[in-house]
């Protein structure tokens, strides 16, 4: 039996994100504006960040005017948001987020959302994949996906980094997804990706750094395997998180099986910061995300 992962009506579904000062009023004027433009609330969700004073807020909705479009929804907010001092973005909820993913050499993350995207339970489309090694080619090809090979090492580092760019560019790219991609990208890079690029790494970090962390967490006796998605930034591991997850083991495996769940895990994880980030479900706080799930 297969399973059937319902999509947006093209043209007629809406998803608008806002962040702003906290004020009163705030709901009565984006549900008015709603009213105004013949929408009607899909899902709602709010959150009002009492610490810092700000207002969150993510609506889906569909309109039942033919002649309700995208730019004119756009333009009629303007007004609302100028109101509130809002930062904002409104987008067409059917719209799939182009994902370029890289990888080098461990598959686990890339398999996972190839498959996730193939099933339909991911709402992106993937122009390409980028990888530093040659192990996922033909992988590539099975799912019809144009695969770029671009090695990497120290000298041709820049060149290898100008190339990412250039294909961010030509395929207009909106997110990059680092699924197991082990090369630490330049300052310049994390700030040209700023807020689309998202890693993956175990939660063992900054505890087990280097080769073989999880041969280091056997040794250490760990009681819980975990990982961690958050976007890219020039502090190394250190960007916004958008997921968190962990599996509680005990002294009965052995590194090879450590492997086994924590892999497990980073797929997981990714595939749901993937999922949340296209879905428009992610708003950056300073170092912190409002992830409405």
């Amino acid at each position: 039996m297969s399973i059937r992962f319902p999509r947006p009506q093209p043209g007629r579904e809406f998803v608008l994100t806002l962040s702003c000062p906290d004020s009163a009023g705030l709901v009565h004027a984006v549900s008015g504006y709603l009213v105004r433009n013949s929408g009607n609330i899909l899902e709602s969700q709010q959150f009002d960040d009492r610490l810092q004073g700000r207002f969150f807020m993510r609506v889906h909705f569909d309109v039942s005017d033919p002649n309700v479009d995208l730019d004119g929804l756009r333009y009629r907010f303007g007004p609302v948001a100028q109101a509130y001092g809002i930062s904002w973005s409104l987008s067409d909820a059917s719209t799939p987020t182009r994902t370029l993913i890289m990888v080098s050499k461990f598959g686990h993350c890339l398999n996972d959302l190839l498959f996730r995207r193939r099933a339909g339970a991911l709402n992106i489309e993937i122009p390409a994949i980028v990888s530093n090694h040659r192990e996922f080619e033909k992988l590539a090809e099975s799912y019809n996906i144009p695969f770029h090979h671009v090695p990497v090492t120290r000298d041709t580092k820049p060149e290898a980094e100008a190339r990412l760019l250039e294909l961010v560019r030509e395929l207009d790219i909106d997110l990059v997804v680092l699924a197991r991609y082990m090369q630490i990208l330049s300052d310049d890079l994390c700030k040209e990706l700023d807020g689309r690029a998202i890693n993956i790494h175990h939660s063992f970090l900054p505890s087990f750094k280097g080769a073989r962390p999880y041969d280091q967490a056997y040794d250490r006796g760990v009681k819980l395997v975990g990982a961690t998605a958050h976007y890219v930034t020039p502090d190394l591991d250190e960007g916004q998180i958008i997921e968190q997850d962990v599996v509680r083991v005990d002294h009965s495996l052995d590194p090879g099986q450590l492997v086994t769940v924590g892999r497990d895990v980073e797929a997981q994880v990714l595939a749901h910061a993937v999922k949340w980030h296209s879905e428009s479900r992610v708003m950056v706080a300073g170092n912190r995300t409002v992830v409405f799930r």
